[in-house]
């Protein structure tokens, strides 16, 4: 059986009568207002803010890293050249001691009286010369007047030369002794740092051989030795030679920098002195060294190092941040923006590493905008906005960016209106 329209809208609206006729007044408006909000026509979103370098081009050296280890430039060992009692020792370890300071002392007391009978036997020596040259004078003219033979002359002139060989032996006896006393007080062969005593008061030293007393080594300057490979450097030459290269300042001139243990860089460099002429058959290195100053003794002897060797310059290269390119086994890459907002992937290629910066030396233009961050942002097919990229890792805003988040803030206030509208019409 049909219903009429007034039963159907008392169905569809379960209030009373005067209730029902106000929704269906209301109902267009409220669709109105719908209609209205849904269609508006969606609004393009702003373009990401991405962090960009400008490419700039120039000489840039090449750095090469290596491990190398200290060694000190000069090392001497104090040993014991005479034979005896060790009675004293005049220093304190891990000092600074000059050359010639006194170090230790040996009981001199037989080289004393060595020397004191080397003397006397120079005294008699002395005194037999000096007859015989009386003899000899007083001999002469009486030869000339034939009162004695020539063969008593002769006699007396052999003498007298016998006699000055015996003072010249006395003399080397003397000064021999001289030097076995001053062995028995044992200097510093040479300036530097001396490190603990090997030996201690009462010992006897110098018995059969040269008993090692103590060790210096001179640590400034210092020499840190490292090795390359033979095949980096015959690179490295035979780019030099066609000209891509240029050599840093000389041909045994390359700036040198040591990297600590805890990755913090000496603060003075040093330079590269020479690089051995031959190939160590069993690793295929080259060995090189390179001369550091070290006035406050702060690099000590042994201590392993990283060496940051800039032996060239590229030419017509140019820098950026390592997190700016991507490494990957078909290549390395760089994201460039164009002057429309468009990114594209370029294939680069790296020369070394400096610092925490990459060597470029081909993909690229001077005055050409590289990502540095921001990557996450980027999607396909859309364009970005590039702002300078600061070394913190945070690109520069620009003037009326500062607007921006207040009128993204604003904008959420005014959403939740429509769907409270759409609510309610249901």
């Amino acid at each position: 059986m049909p219903t009429s329209p007034s039963s159907q809208l008392s169905l569809a609206f379960p209030f009373g009568r005067r209730q029902s006729w106000a929704m269906v007044a209301l109902l267009p408006l409220f669709l109105a207002a719908c209609g209205k909000d849904g269609g508006a026509p969606p609004t393009a979103p702003p373009s990401a803010q991405v962090g960009v370098v400008t490419v700039t081009q120039g000489d840039v050296g090449l750095v090469t890293e290596l491990p190398g280890r200290l060694e000190a430039s000069r090392v001497a060992q104090v040993r014991a050249r005479a034979t005896g009692i060790l009675q004293k020792r005049i220093f304190r370890e891990g000092s600074d001691v000059k050359a010639g300071q006194p170090l230790f002392t040996i009981d001199a007391a037989p080289y004393a009286a060595a020397s004191a009978s080397a003397k006397a036997g120079l005294a008699r020596a002395e005194a037999n010369l000096a007859q015989a040259t009386a003899l000899a004078t007083r001999y002469k003219p009486l030869v000339e007047a034939n009162a004695i033979s020539k063969q008593e002359y002769a006699n007396a002139v052999a003498a007298q030369k016998q006699a000055e060989a015996d003072v010249a032996v006395g003399k080397a006896n003397v000064q021999t002794a001289g030097i076995n006393l001053g062995y028995a007080s044992v200097t510093a062969p040479i300036s530097g740092r001396i490190g603990r005593a090997l030996v201690t008061e009462g010992a006897l030293v110098g018995q059969g051989d040269a008993t090692q007393l103590a060790v210096i080594q001179q640590i400034h300057p210092m020499y840190v030795n490292f090795t390359q490979s033979a095949s980096e450097v015959m690179k490295l030459r035979a780019a030099m030679d066609s000209g891509k290269f240029k050599r840093a300042s000389g041909d045994n001139a390359a700036s040198v920098r040591i990297v600590l243990e805890d990755g913090t860089e000496y603060s003075r460099p040093g330079r590269l002195l020479f690089s051995d002429l031959t190939v160590d058959a069993t690793t295929g290195q080259v060995t090189l060294r390179a001369e550091v100053p070290n006035p406050n003794g702060q690099l000590l002897p042994g201590l392993y190092v990283r060496v940051r060797l800039e032996q060239a310059q590229a030419t017509n290269a140019m820098t950026l941040p390592q997190q700016a390119v991507t490494r990957s086994g078909q290549g390395d890459t760089v994201m460039v923006v164009d002057a429309e907002g468009k990114v594209s992937t370029r294939s680069v290629k790296i020369g070394s590493a400096k610092g925490n910066q990459w060597v470029i030396l081909e993909g690229l233009k001077t005055g050409e905008q590289v990502m540095v961050d921001g990557f996450q942002k980027v999607r396909p097919g859309a364009s970005v906005k590039p702002v300078p990229w600061q070394p913190g890792g945070t690109a520069q805003q620009p003037a009326g960016a500062a607007s921006a988040p207040a009128n993204a803030a604003s904008a959420p206030a005014t959403a939740p209106v429509a769907p409270a509208a759409s609510a309610a019409s249901k």
